[in-house]
């Protein structure tokens, strides 16, 4: 146990020290550029400021000035760039931090790093501390800083803009209050076990707090069902092209990206590897996936392997683009018993699907006039077109689009949706303590174990944020009951 207390103090002090030092690096992109940004945070930054330039007392805060930057040690000119000083606390880290805006080329970018080695206590950031230090300092919770990591990686503008509301606090401001609602009921709870014999609390204060959680636990519930649509408009949406062979899937693809990103040919079989494309469709970021020809039977042991990556593909895929050759469907009365048995004889599962009939070219007027006309009162999503002569493409690039709003929705500050699926896990860990919660203490024998359950509820919420403290609970009880006055 002592050497446990031991390594946990030792641990402390060290985080203590890293904190209390100056760090420094390059914040812009690396490689030669027109302008680089140099970042500076800590206690020292000051010296960073007056030690590289030849200015005798700090510039004005958030005002950027020219100034020749030099080597703290030999005077030597380095540069002449742009200074901007940003006293703690009102900066990125919470700290005082300067920014030195120099020239992008690799031996400057060099010279004004190892100018800043040469000064006492500072040293190099180690990935990710700057935002580290702006969590530590309460300028940003966990949810903000996901949010800014998203978006340095967005690729696309509905990313960016999901990422944005995150950075600005849209989940922080819906899970504090969550966080904040169990923490009152906890404290009615806790006043309750502790107090009520001796106390003037009322016999309906477990009531009321029971209609409290049940509400809670209904917005929660209400939250978690949104098939992952957040998480699937962050990391993207894969989609898979499936279909039988030769009919169309790689000439689909290649139209989609608009590119010849896979083979065609008018062989049967051609494509035996999945062949993956990213795509930007109308903001919506997609993982396309070309994937072999299904057949029930093939004597081609390469092609049966292709045939089993591709039903693997299906199987994981967010979404189904199921291709089918327009000749299948001249006689068919019901296209939807047609594409259930067609899909079963693939062997594949085809949730969130849409269905591409291709080769339209093939038939004449009347007979694609009748086709369409069948499949007006069809529960599956379909298409018609022409990958050869680039007919209906636009069509099913608009009902693709739709397929993809439907997974993912659009982002809105006014309900901000599970990004991440730590968020998913603790809130799912969150609701069942709370329900849980709710069935115990239905005695009040049971009420110390019920108000566990409770006290997790509200750790797995303060998890998401990375704000999580007993001390809450306390001054909850005492600002709403007065005890100990």
């Amino acid at each position: 146990m002592n050497a446990e207390f031991y390594r946990l103090g030792v641990n402390i002090a060290v985080t203590h020290s890293r904190q209390k030092s100056t760090i420094y690096a390059l914040s812009s992109g690396l490689g030669k550029c027109g302008v680089a940004v140099i970042r500076v945070s800590g206690p020292c930054t000051s010296k960073a400021i007056l030690n590289m330039t030849h200015l005798k007392y700090l510039p004005r805060p958030r005002k950027a000035c020219l100034n020749k930057i030099i080597d703290p040690t030999t005077k030597e000119q380095l540069d002449i760039g742009l200074l901007l000083w940003f006293p703690g606390p009102k900066s990125f880290t919470g700290e005082d931090c300067c920014e030195f805006q120099v020239h992008g080329g690799r031996a400057v970018v060099t010279s004004v790093l190892q100018g800043l080695s040469k000064l006492p206590d500072f040293r190099p950031a180690d990935p990710g501390e700057f935002t580290k230090r702006s969590f530590y300092n309460n300028k940003m919770d966990l949810t903000e800083v996901e949010g800014l990591a998203d978006l340095i990686e967005a690729d696309t503008e509905l990313q960016r803009k999901q990422a944005l509301m995150q950075l600005e606090g849209s989940l922080r401001q819906l899970y504090d209050s969550w966080r904040q609602y169990l923490l009152e009921n906890l404290a009615y709870v806790e006043a309750y076990i502790d107090f009520s014999e001796t106390d003037n609390i009322e016999d309906l204060v477990l009531e009321n707090v029971k209609e409290n959680l049940e509400k809670l636990a209904k917005e929660i519930e209400m939250h978690l069902m949104d098939n992952r649509s957040g998480e699937l408009l962050r990391d993207g949406v894969k989609v898979a092209i499936i279909g039988a062979p030769n009919t169309g899937k790689s000439s689909l693809l290649n139209s989609l990206c608009s590119r010849e990103a896979a083979i065609v040919t008018e062989l049967p079989g051609t494509t035996r590897d999945p062949i993956q494309v990213p795509l930007d469709v109308s903001g919506y970021s997609v993982l396309l996936i070309d994937t072999a020809g299904i057949r029930s039977q093939t004597v081609d042991l390469i092609e049966g392997l292709g045939i089993k990556k591709s039903k693997v593909q299906a199987e994981s895929a967010d979404m189904v683009i199921l291709v089918t050759d327009a000749q299948c469907l001249l006689d068919v009365d019901n296209i939807d018993l047609w594409l259930k048995k067609h899909v079963e004889n693939l062997k594949v599962q085809c949730d969130n699907c849409l269905v591409y009939v291709n080769k339209i070219d093939n038939l004449s007027d009347d007979q694609v006039i009748r086709l369409k006309k069948v499949s007006q009162n069809s529960k599956w999503t379909l298409c018609f077109g022409s990958c050869k002569v680039n007919e209906g493409l636009m069509d099913m690039m608009r009902t693709f689009e739709n397929c993809l709003q439907q997974l993912c929705g659009n982002p809105n500050f006014e309900h901000p949706r599970c990004s991440q699926a730590r968020h998913r896990y603790c809130l799912l860990n969150a609701l069942n303590n709370v329900q849980t919660y709710l069935k115990i203490s239905e005695s009040d024998k049971n009420i110390d174990v019920a108000a566990q359950h409770l006290r997790k509820a509200t750790l797995y919420v303060g998890k998401i944020t990375g704000h999580v403290s007993t001390e809450e609970v306390l001054t909850e009880i005492f600002s709403k009951f007065c005890i100990g006055k």
